[in-house]
């Protein structure tokens, strides 16, 4: 069970992003934002956190029922309510079609599930697995989820998943190719290379004989802003380098048709396994331990630091004694900073 939360300096999406620069001193904390902040907006459902009611209330209005998990001071929240929310043309759509319930990871008002069930907040957070703030749940009119978004996406894929989630997308269309289609900021057509990256075919299997260390696929695809900038910035630096040594690193176009053997011994093509995987947005960094399990995974928008936290969430296998990524990430933080380290939340 979650504990008591961690105060609001520490984090957004349970991820930092790491300064340089060293004090004399304790290093300084940057980059995190004030409770209020990102304090939900007043259109935002004023819900006594009963879901059934909350479903049966938003269906009758014809709208859907979405559910907003954030936590203080987390940064990608405040991007997401200023920077999306902020465009009037998303706000509008967004209260047009959906009954939005703000639940606060850490709280501990009341939560009635769908099922009945009471909870705290945190406790209901920690039913829902919900790793990374914000965390999205969209709902259909019967209370079956139709899309989870883990973490932040930027305006233009967001617009796409509120479409997709409002049914908007073509019969029987994925979400993943509902996205592709989604307008985007200019973007390199061709997929980014590095050095450490596997050269294919890629025969990725660990089902008979165990590799001797884990393995790091990076899902990427053409047209990705995202992953422009996650090889322009966070992969240079030092850093994020030293953590990748650590691993088997391999790059997989998540649109080709390119046959690969997967970590369980299966042959497939990097489309198919995507699929298989459920990977919805690029860049994801999907983790494997080292008999070919997937044991943690990102899928959201990245800075430098929550990219360096899960290679060394993995790696140094603290993800088998610590269920909670953001209790990992804290005591890391705090390691950094007794060493004189600047963290900033948004490097």
């Amino acid at each position: 069970m979650i504990t008591r939360p961690w105060r609001w300096i520490w984090l957004a999406l349970g991820l930092l992003a790491l300064g340089g620069g060293a004090l004399a001193r304790e290093g300084e904390l940057e980059g995190g934002v004030n409770p209020g902040y990102h304090a939900p907006p007043a259109w935002f459902k004023d819900s006594f956190l009963d879901l059934r009611d909350d479903l049966a209330e938003a269906s009758a209005e014809g709208r859907r029922l979405l559910l907003y998990f954030y936590q203080d001071g987390c940064p990608y929240c405040a991007k997401l309510l200023e920077d999306n929310f902020g465009q009037r043309t998303i706000a509008d759509k967004t209260r047009t079609r959906f009954d939005v319930v703000a639940v606060n990871m850490w709280g501990d008002r009341e939560v009635t599930g769908l099922d009945g069930q009471v909870y705290t907040e945190k406790d209901f957070a920690t039913a829902m697995r919900v790793m990374f703030t914000p965390t999205l749940v969209f709902l259909d009119e019967g209370g079956m989820q139709l899309l989870r978004v883990n973490g932040y996406y930027h305006p233009h894929k967001f617009d796409a998943a509120l479409d997709y989630a409002s049914g908007k997308a073509p019969a029987g269309m994925s979400f993943p190719d509902f996205l592709a289609r989604a307008a985007a900021t200019p973007a390199s057509n061709e997929l980014n290379t590095q050095a450490f990256f596997q050269p294919g075919p890629h025969n990725l299997s660990r089902h008979k004989i165990p590799a001797g260390r884990p393995l790091v696929v990076f899902f990427e695809q053409r047209q990705c802003s995202a992953c422009d900038e996650l090889h322009a910035d966070v992969l240079v630096r030092e850093e994020t380098r030293r953590l990748l040594d650590r691993f088997d690193v391999v790059q997989v176009d998540m649109r080709a048709k390119a046959p690969l053997m997967t970590p369980r011994g299966d042959r497939s093509t990097a489309a198919d396994w995507a699929r298989q995987l459920n990977i919805l947005y690029a860049p994801s960094l999907v983790f494997f331990d080292e008999q070919g399990n997937e044991v943690f995974r990102t899928e959201a928008y990245l800075k430098s630091f929550h990219v360096q936290s899960a290679l060394d969430y993995v790696s140094s296998g603290a993800y088998k004694r610590e269920p909670s990524f953001q209790r990992f990430v804290q005591a890391r933080a705090d390691h950094l900073r007794e060493q004189g380290i600047v963290v900033d939340l948004m490097d």
